[in-house]
């Protein structure tokens, strides 16, 4: 995807569009870590687009934080036996 779709995907899925200045800065740090690749890609008439595209090392970042929220869903909303 390229920044505007991602910013459009966000407020679809969670009703919230963030500055473009701050989409591209976290895109920008991401890239920088190895989490995302770019590439620019031509449009038929229309100015280039850059293409965010997820590396391996993002995908397993991406693992990790699904973990992280699983456990700490169930540790805010854990049943506890009654008093």
């Amino acid at each position: 995807m390229y920044a505007y779709e991602l910013r459009q995907e966000m407020n679809k899925r969670f009703g919230w569009k963030p500055p473009m200045v701050t989409s591209y800065t976290v895109l920008y740090r991401l890239q920088q870590k190895g989490y995302l690749t770019t590439e620019w890609q031509e449009q038929r008439g229309k100015p280039a687009r850059k293409y965010y595209k997820i590396t391996n090392k993002g995908r397993e970042l991406l693992e990790e934080a699904e973990k992280y929220f699983a456990v700490l869903y169930r540790k805010l909303f854990k049943k506890r036996p009654s008093s």
